[in-house]
């Protein structure tokens, strides 16, 4: 699919909302994309992902990797559509960890997925988990990259759908000052 086919998928699920959000990273955007809506339909999930998939298999990843939550869908079916292995890691006590018996072996080429890239930080910390963990990171990926292209991970770095979305600072989001009211629909609190 094209991005505007794809961008129609997430419009007719109501995935790309407008209004006045909080996002996980604490800043604030008049759009908001709430992948849940498209992946709660697990063929559109098997297509959208077989899709990014495709975009990244020359990588050569033998494990998918995501922050929880919203990677998890993810990396579970970029890894079915790759043939590999998915993992996930989750926030301990605030901090991003690999649990629940999940290991690497050392210098395993990963692959480390999301469904919305916004500053990147859940992918770093997801990235960080991996290395620490013996594993090597070969790429990332997302269904939707909302920075535009501009976030810099410093690895090959793939998007279904690359996006131009404003972010604004709490203390100069323009919403605010005009008193319209926000809502935090992402799953991440910021400490």
């Amino acid at each position: 699919m094209t991005e505007n086919e794809l961008l129609t998928v997430f419009r007719k699920h109501r995935a790309l909302l407008e209004g006045h959000f909080i996002l996980s990273s604490g800043l604030h955007s008049d759009r908001y994309v709430q992948c849940a809506l498209v992946l709660q339909h697990p063929k559109v999930a098997e297509q959208l992902c077989a899709q990014l998939a495709e975009n990244v298999r020359r990588l050569g990843a033998a494990v998918v990797a995501a922050p929880a939550l919203g990677g998890v869908l993810v990396a579970h079916e970029v890894a079915r559509a790759l043939g590999t292995r998915a993992i996930f890691t989750e926030r301990q006590e605030g901090v991003m960890t690999l649990r629940r018996g999940f290991s690497l072996a050392p210098g395993e080429p990963a692959l480390v997925v999301e469904d919305v890239i916004t500053t990147g930080l859940s992918t770093r910390e997801t990235i960080r988990c991996v290395e620490e963990a013996g594993g090597k990171v070969v790429g990332a990926g997302a269904l939707i990259d909302r920075s535009g292209g501009e976030t810099d991970l410093g690895i090959p770095k793939a998007a279904l759908i690359t996006l131009k979305i404003q972010n604004y600072n709490p203390t100069d989001c323009p919403l605010c000052k005009s008193g319209v009211p926000a809502v935090k629909p992402g799953s991440r609190t910021k400490k």
